[in-house]
């Protein structure tokens, strides 16, 4: 495959070092300059991806639910004439784990419907934040293009083909719980011999590659997210230059836009200064100086007592 000019480009990247996860996602147009910007529906739906991303960034954190993030990915979506795509989810993830318990649905199914659970998230989660938006009906369907890369599942079956066997314990050995490709395996065809019986008896999980509808676009910006004391900590993900992309649609809610213009980070206590530190601005040192005026009407008349103390010695002596 070549690239050309125009072409709406995905690259979804993930690894891990002793089982802890970081994941990335991101979407960007091939020739894409500020003299030649991009229009129409690939600006819709890029833009309508990064925004629903960046306010998902904001809403997980704790006391927040998976609920609320579903619902203003919807929103933002929306404002641009565009979809989520459907049942995609983003999970919390841990040690060795890439799809764990809580989950964040966008556009859920009519299946995921009946199985979501509202889940709140806590104090030092991590989570894979995961945003598709199509320029569509955001129902992709899958192709007929071979799928390559799988995942183990946490299930036991007595396979009967030897080269299953060979298979599923190089994959336990080499990957545990965690994505892989056939492309890892030195002997490609004889993995792909391997690898049916044990998708047939669900032992490992396919990703299928999905396809939206001729002439419409998708767009994906994935990120990995701590929860921490001090706010959310992204530690994967790029920005995106605005100014490349011209939609003819806007945000209007205000509760959106205040959102996204609020921060990640929890407000530090500002300490006092004392005068003389140069402030800068003259509001600062107004305020500066008036908390400092405060103060030293509670201490002026207070005695010094290592001064007493001298004092005192200093009687005694003579």
């Amino acid at each position: 495959m070549i690239l050309k000019d125009d072409d709406v480009v995905k690259i979804d990247l993930g690894c891990h070092i002793d089982g802890y996860v970081a994941v990335v996602a991101h979407t960007l147009i091939v020739g894409a300059t500020r003299e030649k910007k991009v229009t129409g529906r690939r600006a819709d739906c890029i833009l309508a991806a990064y925004y629903a991303a960046e306010a998902a960034l904001r809403l997980v954190k704790p006391t927040e639910n998976n609920t609320a993030v579903t619902e203003v990915i919807d929103r933002i979506a929306n404002a641009y004439h565009c979809k989520p795509v459907e049942g995609m989810i983003s999970y919390q993830m841990t040690r060795g784990v890439i799809d764990g318990e809580k989950k964040i649905y966008q556009n859920p199914s009519e299946m995921q419907r009946r199985e979501i659970e509202k889940q709140e998230f806590a104090l030092h989660e991590v989570y894979a934040v995961d945003v598709l938006v199509s320029s569509g009906e955001g129902k992709p369907r899958e192709t007929d293009i071979r799928t390559t890369v799988y995942k183990k599942k946490d299930f036991i079956y007595q396979l009967r083909m030897k080269s299953s066997r060979a298979f599923l314990s190089e994959v336990e050995k080499r990957f545990s719980l965690m994505p892989f490709t056939l492309r890892h395996f030195e002997d490609e065809k004889r993995a792909r011999m391997g690898v049916i019986e044990c998708a047939k008896h669900d032992l490992v999980e396919p990703y299928p590659v999905y396809q939206e509808k001729e002439g419409e676009f998708v767009a994906e910006f994935k990120f990995t997210l701590l929860l921490m004391p001090s706010g959310q900590m992204k530690i994967t993900g790029l920005p995106i230059d605005l100014d490349l992309y011209e939609s003819e649609y806007k945000i209007a809610d205000s509760d959106i836009k205040q959102l996204l213009t609020s921060s990640t980070q929890k407000k530090k206590n500002k300490k006092k200064k004392k005068k003389g530190t140069g402030a800068s601005g003259a509001a600062a040192l107004d305020n500066v100086e008036a908390v400092e005026d405060d103060g030293d009407e509670d201490f002026e008349d207070e005695p010094d007592p290592v001064a007493q103390k001298k004092s005192t010695k200093s009687k005694k002596s003579k």
